[in-house]
């Protein structure tokens, strides 16, 4: 165990130890102040870097795109589906039943109006023919003996007549009366056989016109789509069923309907003759054509109306059941002030940049009227020849000055 003087120098000795750990810490926050300070000389380094080009050029025009206000012929078009169809369609049907006797068409067959087609073998209609050809010749047989009787009894009549006027009291009124009946009767029977020849020759007629059905011929020039019946087949009447076969169907395709519904809201807009834009996927081929015909009626069900264009097809390039586009303008505006439409910012109130004659950026509100893909039409705001920014507008605000550099914006054409 120390003595108290002893403890006491100890306690001398070690105390001196505490200053170095405050000398630690201030060395520590002197590096710490010295790292800041260099980060903050860094710092303004790199901001006097950024700055010196602004700077440099704050006195020079930033160069932007822009187009020039112009006057144009715009128009809304609309674009809708369309498909090729015959012109005219049909399934030929037979007149009378009978057995196809001969068939000289098939399927693809081009046929020309009036062309045999099929024959078909009716013999009921061959006996009816026969047997109203001897009904005529015996009527104009009965004809000829009505005629016969008539001349003679008309001849006695007049003789006796003439003989009681020269001498009455020679023939007795009794005698010339029967005498004028017979006449009459004659006359009569004369007439009855002349009607009976004409009955007679209208049942000729119906029976030969029946058998001329069994000649199924085309109505008209077009190709054959279908074929239903062979040699030997049964073919009923076409009247007695609506679910009677058709012998073949053909269509006229030289000519086609192209079909498309026009909506509602456009309705009012199309007339005959209006220009369309018809375009062809599958041939790769755009033409022009025109409205032939529209229904003048909107359907319940599509809410749209049926209108057609006739399209020329003697080369056979279009096939009936092809779709088709068919682009119709449904407004035009004519010598209207527009501008490219990438140029608008729209919204509530639609607006552009504006670059003045003296290079500097103006926010102006304009009023739109036609709009089509390209360009919108001008109503108010703008006048031709004012020049409007197009493309990005980042970092270009109004107030601001600019080198405007004109460029070619696509026509609405």
């Amino acid at each position: 165990m120390l003595a108290p003087d002893q403890m006491h120098e100890t306690v001398a000795v070690a105390a001196p130890s505490k200053p170095p750990q405050r000398l630690g810490g201030r060395l520590s926050r002197r590096k710490l102040l010295a790292i800041i300070g260099l980060l903050l000389l860094a710092l303004s380094a790199v901001i006097v870097l950024v700055r010196r080009p602004y700077n440099a050029n704050a006195n020079s025009a930033l160069p932007v795109a822009v187009a020039r206000v112009d006057r144009e012929n715009l128009k809304q078009t609309l674009s809708l589906a369309a498909e090729f169809r015959p012109y005219q369609d049909v399934s030929l049907h037979a007149k009378v039943a009978g057995y196809v006797q001969s068939i000289s068409v098939d399927v693809g067959d081009r046929v020309k109006e009036g062309q045999v087609l099929a024959h078909l073998d009716i013999p009921e209609l061959q006996n009816d023919l026969e047997k109203d050809t001897a009904a005529v010749q015996a009527s104009r047989e009965e004809v000829n003996r009505a005629q016969a009787n008539y001349d003679q009894t008309h001849l006695a009549s007049s003789r006796l007549e003439a003989v009681a006027q020269q001498h009455p009291k020679l023939v007795a009124q009794q005698e010339v009366d029967d005498a004028r009946a017979k006449d009459q009767n004659a006359t009569g029977a004369l007439a009855a056989a002349k009607q009976h020849v004409d009955e007679s020759t209208a049942e000729l007629h119906k029976a030969q016109a029946l058998l001329n059905y069994s000649d199924i011929t085309a109505p008209f020039d077009g190709v054959v789509t279908h074929r239903y019946a062979d040699t030997g087949a049964l073919i009923q009447a076409g009247t007695s069923s609506s679910q009677t076969m058709p012998v073949v169907d053909i269509e006229e395709d030289s000519r086609l309907r192209l079909v498309f519904p026009v909506p509602e809201s456009v309705v009012a807009q199309i007339k005959v003759g209006q220009k369309v834009q018809v375009s062809v996927s599958a041939l790769h081929e755009t033409f022009e054509a025109a409205i032939s015909r529209f229904s003048d009626k909107v359907d319940r069900e599509t809410r749209t109306m049926r209108t057609e264009v006739d399209v020329e097809n003697r080369d056979g390039r279009f096939k009936p059941g092809m779709y088709a586009d068919a682009t119709l303008a449904v407004h035009e505006s004519n010598n209207a002030v527009s501008v490219p439409v990438e140029a608008v910012s729209v919204g509530e109130k639609p607006s552009v940049l504006l670059v003045n004659r003296g290079g500097v950026v103006e926010a102006r509100p304009v009023t739109l009227g036609l709009t089509t893909p390209t360009r919108f039409e001008i109503l108010k705001g703008l006048l031709p020849g004012d020049l409007v920014v197009v493309g990005s507008r980042a970092g270009v605000r109004a107030g601001d000055k600019v080198a405007p550099k004109v460029i070619t914006t696509e026509s609405s054409e």
